[in-house]
């Protein structure tokens, strides 16, 4: 049988958010992705997004994914900072008003990564930290100051080695200075959008969602 998502929109800090959601029979868990950087045509539709709500799903996760404020039917403008982060703290409320005692996974891709990271800082610092973090390909040189990681849960960053947005010499040298447990994976030969990769990437997730 075929599962599709469903179409949902979530009050945010500026407006609607336009969704994607997903309810799985006898979850484990819930996910929220964050997408790409908008400027550059990121979405919640990104093959990468894509690929890792399927994982997710795979794995017996609830999953929401979402548009940022001005993309897609969402409403608002482009902030590029800590308010992307806003509109995935509203979007994690919302899922976990939905299932509040299920344990909470972040992903986020690329300037999502950066989202997904600080979101998981935020959380926290409130109490109410995820369980897992999956940062791929992320816009590490945005980290820093309120837009800072979690020091608990689990944390799992996937670099392509031939990345052409995200210089993986930066991911390198910022994982060797992350001074808390964490693992890195290196995907050989494989450019930023995980182009002929994107099995590799699901075949890296699923085990870690799994367990």
């Amino acid at each position: 049988m075929l599962i599709r998502e469903t179409p949902v929109f979530i009050d945010g800090p500026v407006g609607q958010l336009e969704a994607l959601y997903l309810d799985v029979a006898d979850a484990r868990g819930v996910a929220l992705i964050c997408h790409p950087n908008p400027v550059q045509g990121g979405t919640m539709l990104n093959k990468v997004i894509s690929t890792l709500q399927r994982t997710a799903r795979d794995a017996g996760l609830i999953t929401l994914r979402f548009n940022y404020r001005g993309v897609g039917a969402s409403a608002g403008s482009h902030d590029m900072g800590s308010g992307e982060v806003d509109d995935a703290q509203a979007a994690a409320a919302w899922l976990r008003a939905q299932h509040p005692e299920m344990p909470l996974t972040l992903l986020g891709f690329s300037f999502g990564g950066f989202v997904a990271a600080s979101l998981g800082g935020r959380l926290e610092a409130a109490g109410q930290g995820a369980e897992k973090l999956f940062m791929v390909a992320p816009a590490v040189m945005r980290l820093g100051g309120e837009n800072s990681l979690p020091l608990g849960g689990v944390l799992t960053v996937i670099q392509p080695e031939t990345d052409e947005v995200v210089d993986p010499a930066l991911v390198y040298e910022w994982s060797d200075a992350l001074q808390r447990p964490h693992e890195l994976l290196k995907v050989a030969e494989c450019g930023h959008f995980f182009h002929g990769k994107l099995t590799d990437l699901k075949d890296l997730v699923l085990p870690r969602l799994s367990n």
